[in-house]
């Protein structure tokens, strides 16, 4: 081996490395089965990684401000795109989504009656959660994620069924279609 081909040999197999470790290698076979009081393998993953920087800057807040192709929209705490149900009375201080429709439609829950936020206007609150949890309410509609978003910034529940609708910055419905 010439002495230029054991120099670049290092160099070569360290790209390679850094290489293999940007390849997809989520092999979660969920069977789309969802217990709201836990996460999907991929979800576990994500949340042991660092806390999302908002919009503004902010990290770690219960709700924040994040761009999608549907433009600014409130997020929670890990990024994940949040929405409203219309079968909800905003206000009522309670979840019209309950027993299947939670496996579908995680709410977004707080351990604090007064949530953290960044970037999101309009009345935060809670109501009582599944579980003795809080979830979180924006001007009155409590938050729910949808379970086949994987990453921040997917809206792939935006308009699901005619009844579900992500907030913009403001925390009113974004009824556009993705």
């Amino acid at each position: 081996m010439n002495r230029l081909a054991r120099a670049a040999a290092p160099v070569t197999f360290a790209a390679v490395l850094v290489l293999a470790g940007c390849g997809d290698t989520d092999t979660d076979t969920d069977s789309g089965a969802y217990d709201h009081g836990t996460m999907h393998t991929t979800d576990s993953a994500r949340a042991t990684e660092s806390a999302p920087t908002t919009q503004d800057g902010t990290a770690g807040a219960a709700l924040a401000v994040a761009g999608s192709e549907l433009g600014d929209i409130v997020v929670d705490g890990r990024g994940m795109t949040v929405y409203i149900y219309d079968l909800d009375t905003p206000g009522s201080g309670t979840s019209a989504c309950t027993g299947p429709c939670l496996a579908e439609w995680p709410p977004v829950t707080t351990d604090t009656p007064t949530p953290q936020v960044a970037g999101v206007g309009g009345q935060i609150g809670t109501i009582p959660g599944p579980d003795g949890t809080q979830q979180v309410t924006l001007n009155g509609w409590p938050l729910y994620s949808y379970v086949d978003d994987t990453a921040p910034g997917e809206v792939d529940g935006q308009g699901e069924g005619g009844v579900w609708w992500v907030l913009d910055a403001a925390g009113q419905k974004v009824t556009a279609e993705n």
